[in-house]
């Protein structure tokens, strides 16, 4: 799923389009795809009638996967590249690469990982 979801932030949304870039059978990716529109990671729109045909797009949940996806991209290009990553992200107005980083919104600090703690948020049940 994660490769239809890379392809999909890539701009690339008809089936066929996401079954060449993939290789994958046609069931696997129909099964996959239902999976993501019934999650509401994906949406699919027609853009043909006879016969029906859908284009699919990620939605605003799909697109908060955004960060989650870069970083594990980052991980595997430190990883299991080393250290070269073979795509680079760049901002789309001026072509500068992108990095991943954790910034505190207080104090504006970047932060290493043994920085961060957690704690019960909002959500957290009481009592348990």
């Amino acid at each position: 799923m994660l490769l239809i979801l890379r392809d999909l932030f890539r701009g690339v949304r008809r089936f066929s389009q996401l079954e060449e870039d993939l290789g994958i059978a046609k069931n696997l990716l129909a099964s996959r795809l239902t999976k993501l529109v019934a999650a509401d990671i994906v949406s699919k729109v027609p853009y043909q009638d006879r016969p029906v045909r859908q284009e699919y797009f990620l939605t605003q949940k799909g697109r908060d996967l955004s960060p989650s996806l870069v970083a594990l991209m980052g991980w595997g290009d430190r990883w299991y590249n080393d250290g070269t990553p073979p795509t680079l992200l760049v901002h789309s107005e001026c072509g500068t690469p992108l990095k991943q980083i954790t910034q505190c919104p207080s104090c504006n600090d970047s932060l290493d990982p043994a920085e961060i703690r957690s704690r019960p948020g909002p959500g957290a049940s009481v009592g348990s």
